[in-house]
């Protein structure tokens, strides 16, 4: 990991991956798998930069997000829920943690009547 902060990171660690000798066929297919996902995504990892910029790199605020977006109110004691409602309520949960709610519900109204008047009319 310490050298993904490195100036030239990725091409440290890739080069690094290629000099292992694998003491086993699963070890070399993992080799190869974390060799080829670098090499394709070199472009999208500049944790250095990120973190000079105060951005996180790991997934610890993601994976708290999920945990307080999904599990406080979908996995409560005795809940329980049909898939399409529960994607429903994710979607909710979701809008109004990112303060969207008000923009989607406002869409969601202007679909409605429109739909109303099509009928209507």
């Amino acid at each position: 990991m310490a050298r993904l902060f490195l100036k030239n990171g990725i091409q440290h660690v890739i080069a690094g991956l290629k000099r292992m000798q694998p003491a086993s066929q699963e070890a070399k297919e993992q080799i190869r798998k974390t060799t080829q996902y670098l090499e394709k995504n070199k472009k999208r990892i500049h944790y250095r930069g990120d973190r000079i910029g105060g951005y996180q790199i790991g997934s610890g605020g993601i994976e708290s997000a999920n945990k307080f977006i999904c599990h406080v109110r979908l996995k409560r004691s005795g809940a329980w829920w049909l898939k399409e409602n529960s994607n429903k309520m994710l979607a909710l949960r979701c809008a109004m943690v990112n303060n969207t709610f008000d923009q989607i519900f406002s869409r969601l109204v202007t679909k409605e009547k429109a739909n109303r008047s099509l009928t209507n009319g």
